[in-house]
């Protein structure tokens, strides 16, 4: 109905210009004729006074005609003498008019029904000649008629055909709009996936059905992040939850107190996981943002035993938080797999610094090492817990990080140098 509606305004909104434009030409047109056929009608007088004149002259003093006139010019041109016809009939209700013209002494025009007069003064030596002729306007009149009319037909034809031509045009270019409504209706809330594939785009329409498949791709993009994030603290959240309880219930059943160190370890893990998942899902990088990684490090080790080798100096583009929060997991993981030992060095490597944090543990399968950053999916002797978060916040953060399965336990990341 929308689409509709917006076909029907542009219609009309074309029908109103070509209208308008239509009744200015016609309107120019027709002044333009009129002026035309005014000074056609003009000159034709003109010359028939000239063609008369040309034969008036004086034999004795008197003023006569050269040559006779035929009996139809008669009727349509007069001579006068000193205030006398000499020449000519004048038609019954017309001639007060054309004695005044005659009496005037001075060359002019006037119109009398549907006919034009027009007199002009005749140089002849002691005599005042007035040379007068008529030009029926009939004819002048109808041929304006008749190209008014013609105007008219034609402005409305051109009206109509620009009305069809709009129609058309407008619903075939809407034709696009309605097909992508048509298929989002059909989509539903199940059909995240589909996209509108209109091809190349050949106009404006498709041109914004291939905006609106980036922005499908970025939203279903975003939701699929929000699922992974729901995953990650599932699964980052389990295993301290299910240590809680089962400290909880071993009391219960046992009546023995729980240890106040164990719990407080699990709830020091628990609320690392909560915090290092939200700061994952709020880390952004910010231009100029910088921060020395030997601090963000030694924040991330704390009081753990973990060796570091790092230069003197070493400036790295992202906020210490997130520094933190890549570095903090991917310790914890090492330090619970480690056989004896977790050791946390740094290069510089072109354009960046290359972290690499190892420990001696069972590392990771070959097999699995590209999946070991996937929600719930773990490598050699339950290696991998924490990973996905740290992923979530290297993509956030334009940091590229990496598992090499070479034996040990080794994840590399590659931080862009300030």
């Amino acid at each position: 109905m929308a689409v509709t509606g917006f076909r029907r305004k542009v219609v009309a909104l074309t029908v109103l210009i070509a209208t308008a434009v239509v009744a200015i030409l016609v309107v120019v047109s027709h002044v333009l004729l009129s002026r035309v056929t005014d000074t056609d009608a003009h000159d034709l007088a003109r010359t028939r006074a000239e063609a008369v004149a040309a034969n008036v002259s004086t034999v004795g003093g008197r003023v006569v005609l050269t040559e006779n006139a035929s009996e139809a010019l008669d009727e349509v041109a007069w001579v006068y003498a000193d205030g006398r016809l000499i020449d000519g009939n004048v038609p019954a209700g017309m001639g007060e008019r054309v004695q005044a013209l005659a009496g005037a002494g001075r060359s002019q025009t006037a119109a009398v029904g549907k006919y034009l007069l027009y007199a002009q003064e005749v140089p002849v030596d002691g005599h005042h000649v007035t040379v007068v002729v008529r030009v029926d306007l009939t004819p002048y009149e109808t041929s304006e008629r008749r190209s008014l009319t013609l105007s008219l037909f034609l402005g409305g034809l051109t009206v109509l055909l620009a009305g069809g031509v709009a129609h058309l045009v407008v619903r075939r270019a809407l034709r696009v709009v309605h097909e992508m409504a048509t298929l989002a209706d059909e989509w539903g809330h199940h059909q995240p996936g589909r996209r509108f594939n209109l091809g190349t785009p050949r106009d404006e329409f498709g041109e914004l059905g291939q905006t609106l498949d980036r922005l499908l791709e970025r939203v279903d993009n975003a939701l699929a992040d929000e699922r992974r994030l729901t995953d990650e603290i599932a699964h980052e959240l389990r295993t301290p939850l299910t240590v809680l309880r089962g400290e909880a219930q071993l009391a219960q059943m046992s009546g023995v107190p729980v240890e106040p160190a164990a719990l407080l370890s699990e709830v020091d893990r628990l609320n690392a996981a909560v915090t290092t998942i939200l700061g994952a899902a709020r880390a952004r990088t910010e231009a100029g943002t910088r921060c020395d990684l030997r601090s963000a490090a030694r924040r991330a080790i704390a009081d753990r035993a973990v060796e570091i080798t790092f230069p003197p100096k070493v400036e790295v583009a992202v906020a210490a938080d997130v520094a933190v929060s890549l570095l903090a997991p991917l310790l914890d993981n090492g330090l619970r797999h480690a056989r004896s030992c977790v050791w946390i060095t740094a290069r510089i490597q072109g354009e960046a610094i290359v972290v690499d944090v190892l420990d001696d543990g069972p590392g990771f399968d070959p097999a699995e090492v590209d999946r070991v950053f996937e929600a719930g999916v773990t490598g050699g002797d339950g290696c991998g817990l924490g990973l996905p978060v740290v992923r979530r916040i290297a993509a956030s953060a334009g940091v590229e990080v990496r598992a090499i399965a070479d034996g040990r336990g080794h994840v590399e990341v590659r931080f862009p140098a300030a």
